[in-house]
């Protein structure tokens, strides 16, 4: 991928792959993404809009652990393929490990130089990705290069200036939700979908978008702590001010009384012949 940016949580240069710690939290706020009902419609719209057929070949650029990677395997059947391309050798690990016995592969790969023929693949599927790139013009046009005359693409991404966090101190909460756009080096990243797929010369078919609102019973730790990490290594928030942060936000989840949402856009395109 392009160049890290500092507090950029998903980036490579910025995880150290050899804290099983690390990892664990990184694994636990993408699993939480995975299981939230905002994302799970808003993939359910893509892959009708995408239509994938029996047969085709379907990278998952950025595939973290694999989760849509397995959907696209099903998707194309044993005549087809799915080839997750993940540069994070601990996420492509676990990706491995739950893929095992399936027919999704996974290999090293890097979303500006794809390790794929020009015109080779049917379907691209690119989920939160771009948000993480400093050049994700030249990742669309990649894409674009892979594709077949005629084939499809779903990119799917996060809007991070539209995180809300409540309650809380006013002057915390910013600092927390701050969090969420210095973790992106491209955090308006969904808003800017449309634009980059019509100037890499796709033709746009669908969009949509989901409030992706996590449960006000329940504090979503794994992508709590990452923000409140980045707070604090950024100097916005001591530790006693982020911990004074977490116990609000957990004593609110008590009373049923939190709300915790950012939105997700999403966009289906085709290459035309």
């Amino acid at each position: 991928m392009a160049e890290a940016r500092h507090g950029s949580a998903f980036q490579t240069r910025n995880i150290d792959t050899d804290d099983p710690g690390t990892t664990a939290r990184l694994v636990g706020a993408l699993d939480v993404q995975d299981a939230n009902p905002g994302v799970r419609r808003l993939r359910d719209r893509a892959h009708q809009a995408l239509g994938l057929r029996a047969g085709e070949r379907a990278p998952d650029v950025g595939s973290g652990t694999g989760s849509q990677t397995r959907v696209l395997a099903d998707a194309v059947g044993p005549e087809g393929s799915a080839l997750g391309v993940e540069p994070n050798p601990a996420l492509r690990t676990v990706a491995e490990e739950r893929a095992a016995g399936g027919r999704a592969l996974f290999t090293d790969g890097d979303a500006l130089a794809l390790p794929l023929p020009d015109g080779s693949v049917d379907v691209v599927w690119c989920e939160r990705v771009l948000q993480h790139l400093t050049e994700p013009e030249r990742a669309v046009a990649e894409m674009v290069r892979v594709l077949r005359l005629g084939g499809r693409i779903a990119l799917l991404d996060t809007d991070w200036a539209t995180t809300i966090l409540h309650p809380g101190d006013p002057v915390i909460t910013r600092a927390l939700t701050s969090g969420a756009l210095a973790g992106a080096a491209n955090p308006y990243s969904g808003r800017r979908l449309v634009g980059q797929a019509s100037a890499a010369g796709l033709v746009v078919d669908d969009r949509g978008s989901q409030a992706l609102l996590q449960d006000h019973r329940s504090v979503a730790w794994p992508i709590i702590r990452l923000l409140g990490e980045s707070a604090v290594r950024r100097g916005l928030l001591t530790e006693s001010q982020r911990d004074t942060a977490y116990a609000n936000l957990a004593e609110a989840a008590e009373r049923g009384g939190l709300h915790m949402s950012v939105t997700m856009f999403g966009v289906i395109a085709h290459r035309p012949r």
